[in-house]
């Protein structure tokens, strides 16, 4: 009778680790998870600042326009300075609209986010 022999493949006696998902990497707290966060939090932000830097010109520029131009506050409409109008009432779609574009593009980054993490 012959000797029976067994042939098994060279890479089962050496095993390979098995890649982390960027979701186990960013649970786990590795160094990649890290990276992944603070890039996240990183364009997250850059577009808060943004928005901030846009509100403060928007609202800040009303009474900077007063100082350099002081007959603006001369201007009436139905009896309102222009100037308490576009502070009053003028200002608030101009806000709503900065909140969503805001809005918009934080859920961008999110997506974007995890179609990077889904694609590790």
């Amino acid at each position: 009778m012959t000797e029976r022999v067994r042939i098994t493949s060279p890479r089962t006696a050496g095993r390979r680790p098995r890649h982390r998902s960027g979701t186990e990497e960013i649970d786990a707290q590795s160094a990649v998870g890290e990276v992944y966060m603070r890039s996240l939090i990183r364009s997250q932000l850059r577009v808060a600042i943004a928005v901030l830097v846009a509100i403060g010109l928007g609202v800040g520029g009303i009474p900077l326009l007063v100082w350099l131009a002081p007959s603006a506050t001369d201007l009436d409409v139905l009896g309102v300075p222009v100037v308490w109008a576009v502070l009053g009432v003028a200002i608030y779609p101009g806000l709503v609209v900065v909140g969503w574009l805001y809005v918009r593009q934080a859920e961008r980054n999110e997506r974007a986010f995890s179609d990077l993490i889904e694609r590790r």
